[in-house]
């Protein structure tokens, strides 16, 4: 009967143990899905602030009514030719004149 108590004692032990193992285990792999998503997240929010600081810096050109008389001034100073024709290499061949 007591090498039975002592055979149970240690495999209570090794059972302890085991279940201690597997939930060490199962926090670092917690732990590690957690660092993971802070990463993506991190990720994802320099993108969208990149993505701001961008569409920021395009809305200084946007038209707006407070600025239109001004850019139709200026586009009526700098007129532009997109009456051209191109190579297949890209090189402009033919160019029509302003009038």
């Amino acid at each position: 009967m007591a090498w039975n108590d002592e055979e149970n004692a240690r495999q209570q032990a090794r059972r302890e143990e085991r279940a201690r193992r597997e939930e060490e285990e199962q926090k670092r792999r917690k732990l590690e899905v957690a660092e993971k998503q802070a990463r993506k997240m991190k990720a994802f929010l320099e993108e969208k602030e990149k993505e701001v600081l961008q569409l920021q810096e395009e809305a200084k050109n946007f038209i707006t009514p407070e600025n239109l008389e001004a850019r139709i001034e200026e586009c009526l100073d700098n007129p532009q030719n997109y009456n051209f024709a191109i190579d297949k290499d890209g090189r402009i061949v033919k160019r029509t004149v302003l009038s």
